[in-house]
């Protein structure tokens, strides 16, 4: 299995990875029936499974647990999503899904991968219609290298102005953050995601 990212979608065995759970929230099996989707969490990767969540209707219905990889069928990662489209009638509906179109415009030549998270992700790697009229637009953009706050900012800049509030998430092999705080950072530490947790830190590559 190609190893997964925070991030990336699995395409899991449903009816195996439910058997293996303890106290499983009904929802979830109904969920996973429909979609057998989990989306990996950020965490420490433990020898019996990959830190994953499983995504409900509502928005309290998010459930982590553990997926075994011989589970999983399928990894799609946010980049892999670029380009691929939503039926008509959901691009008239969902601003969301609008904006992230206009910006595949605006970010075609930009160095780094990226690609829709949250709930416009998955509506495209699933089909299953959860974004809604007033979802946010989730980006993660995979930033290996340093970038500049300058850099950043111009990135956030090209990404203002659209249809849909966008929330863009830079990705470090150490760390996730928000680019947009990172962009406006100045001398002032931000939010670091780690795998173990939340810190203050100036340096998302430190």
């Amino acid at each position: 299995m190609t190893p997964a990212r925070t991030h990336d979608l699995l395409e899991i065995d449903a009816k195996q990875f439910c058997v293996l759970q303890d106290s499983l929230p009904r929802w979830v099996e109904e969920e996973l029936r429909r979609a057998p989707f989990v989306v990996v969490r950020r965490g420490v990767e433990m020898d019996f499974g990959i830190p994953v969540g499983v995504r409900g209707a509502a928005r309290n219905e998010r459930w982590a647990a553990f997926c075994d990889p011989k589970f999983v069928k399928r990894v799609i990662s946010p980049p892999q999503l670029v380009g691929r489209t939503a039926a008509a009638f959901r691009m008239d509906a969902i601003p969301a899904l609008r904006s992230l179109r206009i910006l595949e415009g605006r970010w075609s030549t930009i160095p780094y991968p990226w690609g829709p998270g949250g709930s416009v992700g998955f509506e495209l790697a699933t089909a299953s219609q959860v974004a809604m009229p007033a979802s946010d637009l989730d980006i993660v953009i995979y930033i290996d290298s340093r970038m500049t706050t300058g850099e950043a900012a111009d990135l956030c800049i090209s990404a203002g102005d659209l249809p849909a509030a966008v929330d863009i998430r830079g990705e470090t092999p150490i760390c996730g953050f928000s680019l947009n705080e990172y962009a406006s950072q100045g001398t002032e530490p931000i939010l670091l995601r780690t795998p173990t947790g939340v810190v203050l830190g100036d340096d998302p590559w430190r």
